[in-house]
């Protein structure tokens, strides 16, 4: 467990037999049946930051994983010159597939790519990668993109997965005065 977290255990009369266990900020929140002793708590309590903390490992994996493709990709169609210091899932992108912030080096993937064929994940990990060269969307940063071969067919899935989208009603508007002003989005 994280030294910076707390730990709340909320008992509950409704529950019967589960557990439960969340991060709350600072803040793991254990949820059990209000019919548990303190031995039970506390040997479940023990078990459920252990089963957190293993979650939580699986998804720096995931990070470095993505971090590796993300090089690779880079020096093979963008050229050595400006790398990520950082790049991994995040899942609070709603409305865009990415970002980035050049003057860090950071880009986030949103975690609904994750899903996606691995040509469309790389794809948005080059438009990203990109904007650490290009912070804009002019022709020099599409001409950038398009080195990557799949570069056209993975925008019209992305457009196409963003059209269906709409048709379900869950379209967001994002608006450029929604980013930081050192941050660039890659938006659906």
């Amino acid at each position: 467990m994280p030294s910076n977290t707390k730990v709340e255990v909320r008992r509950s009369p409704r529950r019967r037999r589960t557990v439960s266990a969340y991060r709350d900020g600072d803040t793991t929140v254990v949820l059990v049946p209000a019919t548990f002793s303190r031995a039970e708590e506390k040997r479940w309590v023990d078990q459920m930051l252990r089963k957190l903390e293993a979650k939580e490992g699986r998804r720096r994996r995931g990070d470095r994983e993505l971090h590796e493709r993300a090089v690779e990709l880079a020096e093979r169609y963008l050229g050595r010159s400006r790398l990520p210091d950082t790049v991994r899932w995040v899942d609070n992108q709603n409305t865009r597939w990415g970002s980035c912030t050049p003057d860090t080096r950071t880009i986030r993937i949103s975690r609904r790519v994750a899903g996606m064929p691995s040509w469309v994940v790389d794809y948005v990990l080059v438009h990203e990668l990109a904007h650490l060269h290009i912070p804009h969307h002019g022709r020099d940063f599409w001409e950038l993109v398009r080195r990557y071969p799949k570069a056209d067919r993975a925008r019209g899935y992305l457009e196409g997965y963003s059209a269906g989208s709409r048709s379900e009603g869950c379209a967001h508007a994002v608006e450029d005065d929604d980013l930081e002003d050192d941050e660039v989005a890659f938006e659906e």
